[in-house]
């Protein structure tokens, strides 16, 4: 039965791929649902794509294993959610692009911050690899499959529904991702979970008390979670992106408030899950176990299904969020950069150009069928290298970890920096890029990949670059400014 569920809800995903292809009409349909979610649609999308396997199964795990301490995690990662959409999402929202890069240059007017798209296809592509990887191993619990077919079996439909019907068709598995997640993980895995451990009170007696005590972790690890997973949230283009589908600055801004707040009910509700975990499971090998051990042994055939389904949804949103901005980066962005380096033009063939004009986000009249099949290409073609990548790596956490320290270390400084400092120039962002991701590489080489100085080294170092070189610069031409204000103005 619960094999039945998980078929049903696979299938589910694939007929909603094909309602949201009727929906795309156009490029920024496909890549931004036509900027036309209403709150509750991007509420939903938004909590989808951030709340990934490591909030649902990792939250539960750290909760098994550290108790009320192992919240952090999630709660770094809606506090991002939170700034990102009261201080920043609103104005994001009037500038009508469709990648971070494009905001740097209609904000700079210039092509050096344009080098920032690299990095951002490299973290975003290393994200869809590590989601990927991580529902094969769900698929082979169930259905008795190794790994590489596990893999296949979710790459086939997390790139059918992401081709047919792009963001559109995205926004629409999300929204019911989004419903059996919530379903799964408030009214059935935390119900069920907490009364078979006999409720609050039987925590209390078999769980010592470092497991009730939310700082036992230490402050040290609190701050690299808001460092590496709140900064993270703030300058990703698989977030941003989402940012873009909202019809309004207000949808953006109090949608993306919502949000917040409902993963942070969820990081909350996952740590009690995992604690109900170690009192009815404490011999399990891993705390990773716990979120599925609990679905099979403690809830109904097929509802326990539900609750595994909820893993699986967690998992799928946030490998196509991050498929979609990967193809979207590597369209907009990163070929257009590669033809005008090796002069073969600005512009890729029915790719969107990169200047401060108004055309920076608008359809050339005709040719938008011709290039949504392009981003459908796209699209395949990455999800193919995705796949790839998964099957043949079995772990991908280091480059991932690389990627994660440079967008932190390398480019929140000028991205945020452009968004706030009237004063930055585009070349105080395209030095501050270099001498961060530098900071964050070299760092990396004496400390380890795994440690946090990385992070904050390139953060400094960016910092410092950002502000001497702007002030050491002419200011950003009029002209520029004047464009970018009219932009925000709208």
């Amino acid at each position: 039965m619960n094999v039945a569920v998980i078929v049903l809800y696979l299938l589910l995903m694939l007929f909603l791929g094909w309602v949201g292809k009727r929906r795309a009409r156009s490029t920024e349909d496909y890549r931004v649902a036509g900027r036309r979610l209403g709150p509750v649609f991007y509420t939903g999308t938004m909590s989808a794509v951030v709340l990934g396997g490591a909030a649902t199964i990792g939250g539960v795990g750290l909760g098994w294993t550290y108790g009320l301490s192992g919240v952090w995690l999630v709660t770094a990662i809606a506090v991002g959610v939170l700034v990102l959409s009261l201080l920043f999402a609103g104005r994001l929202q009037r500038l009508r692009v469709y990648t971070v890069s494009q905001m740097l240059g209609l904000r700079f007017g210039g092509r050096a911050v344009r080098a920032s798209s690299i990095v951002m296809l490299g973290y975003t592509l290393m994200l869809a690899v590590t989601s990927t990887s991580a529902y094969a191993s769900v698929f082979g619990v169930l259905f008795g499959i190794d790994r590489a077919w596990g893999i296949a079996l979710g790459a086939v439909v997390v790139i059918g529904y992401s081709i047919l019907g792009g963001m559109w068709s995205i926004t629409l598995t999300d929204l019911l991702q989004f419903a059996i997640m919530t379903v799964g993980m408030f009214l059935l895995l935390l119900p069920f979970s907490l009364h078979a451990a006999g409720g609050w009170s039987g925590l209390e007696q078999r769980l010592d008390a470092a497991h009730f005590d939310l700082g036992a972790r230490g402050p040290g690890y609190i701050v690299t979670m808001f460092v590496v997973y709140t900064l993270g949230i703030l300058v990703g283009q698989d977030i941003w992106q989402r940012v873009f589908t909202a019809r309004s600055p207000q949808v953006a801004r109090w949608g993306g408030a919502a949000s917040g707040v409902y993963v942070l009910l969820y990081g909350v509700a996952g740590a009690v899950i995992g604690m109900a975990g170690a009192v009815l499971l404490p011999d399990l090998a891993s705390g990773d176990e716990a979120f599925a051990a609990l679905a099979e042994g403690y809830l109904p055939v097929g509802l326990g299904g539900l609750v595994l389904a909820a893993g699986v949804a967690a998992m799928m949103s946030t490998a196509s969020g991050a498929l979609i901005a990967s193809a979207t980066v590597a369209r907009v962005d990163v070929v257009p950069l590669l033809r005008s380096l090796l002069g073969g033009g600005s512009a890729a063939k029915g790719a969107t150009s990169h200047p401060d004009t108004e055309q920076l986000s608008l359809e050339v009249t005709g040719e938008s069928e011709a290039a949504m099949a392009l981003d459908r290409w796209y699209v395949l073609g990455l999800g193919v290298v995705v796949t790839v990548i998964a099957m043949l790596v079995p772990s991908v956490v280091t480059a991932l970890t690389i990627a994660y320290g440079i967008l932190v270390g390398g480019l929140l400084v000028p991205i945020l920096g452009a968004l706030v400092w009237q004063r930055a120039t585009g070349a105080g962002a395209g030095w501050s890029m270099v001498v961060g991701t530098v900071g964050v590489l070299v760092s990396m080489a004496v400390f380890g990949v795994e440690a946090n100085a990385p992070i904050y080294v390139g953060l400094a170092a960016s910092l410092v670059v950002f502000v001497g070189v702007s002030l050491a610069t002419p200011p950003t031409p009029r002209h520029v400014l004047g464009a970018w204000r009219e932009r925000l103005a709208r």
